[in-house]
């Protein structure tokens, strides 16, 4: 496997120099501020990754205040004491994208936000707890007890909450083949999963860098190489 000091050293050249580089870099994730997150945002994002899963993700954006304000707050026990009659009428509520799948997954994640919180005293608490090294496991685990929350969705919510972790946009997955590692293009097996994770593991032992910045880099190393201002330009948490 190629060392994660050159696919660093090939990023900064694309981009300019060290420097460059670093400031290209997002900050570093801060478990005590993520255990410290109320629920309501969590469950604010989990809707936002999920309704802009497949979408033009600024369309979303300029609608925000009209979700938040559709969803009540995005607040779980509201939600959950709501009537049929309210999930029914959000489907006509033109605040909102009136996708009634996702809709309802919006329900179901607030019963899954609310017994996680019970079980954990609150869901950034449950996220703060759980090792970046372990990444895949608490994807599968979102998969699983959440409502669409699988694939990129989850780990683009994982991101934007704030905890460490990759995405495997095509350039990560591109960097990562390049470096030697026998993955699919599109990587979905938990063989090739559980290869992604033991290689950033192994990065971050190398480096010191947690995995949202090596995540980062291993974009910046390969592919479109596109101008900082560009980039800046572009979601935060899109590699």
């Amino acid at each position: 496997m190629t060392s994660f000091k050159s696919i660093r050293a090939r990023a900064a050249k694309r981009k300019g120099g060290e420097k460059a580089l670093a400031s290209l870099l997002p900050p570093a994730p801060d478990d005590r501020k993520l255990a410290r997150l109320k629920d309501d945002r969590v469950l604010a994002e989990m809707t936002k990754r999920i309704f802009s899963a497949g979408f033009v993700w600024s369309v979303i954006e300029n609608k925000w205040p009209g979700f938040e304000e559709a969803f009540l707050g995005f607040v779980p026990q509201r939600l959950l004491f709501q009537s049929e009659d309210f999930w029914h009428d959000l489907t006509r509520d033109t605040r909102i994208v009136r996708n009634g799948a996702k809709i309802m997954a919006v329900r179901d994640n607030a019963r899954f936000v609310s017994d996680i919180a019970k079980e954990h005293g609150s869901f950034g608490k449950f996220l703060a707890s759980w090792p970046a090294g372990d990444q895949i496991g608490l994807l599968e685990f979102l998969a699983k007890r959440g409502a669409r929350l699988g694939g990129a969705t989850g780990q683009y919510f994982l991101r934007f909450i704030g905890k460490d972790g990759f995405v495997l946009s095509r350039d990560v997955v591109a960097c990562l083949r390049d470096a030697g590692l026998e993955i699919a293009e599109t990587p979905t097996a938990k063989k090739d999963l559980r290869k992604i994770q033991d290689q950033f593991n192994a990065w971050a032992k190398e480096s010191g860098l947690p995995l949202v910045q090596l995540s980062r880099i291993c974009a910046m190393s390969i592919g479109q190489n596109y101008d900082a201002e560009t980039l800046r330009r572009r979601t935060g948490g899109e590699d």
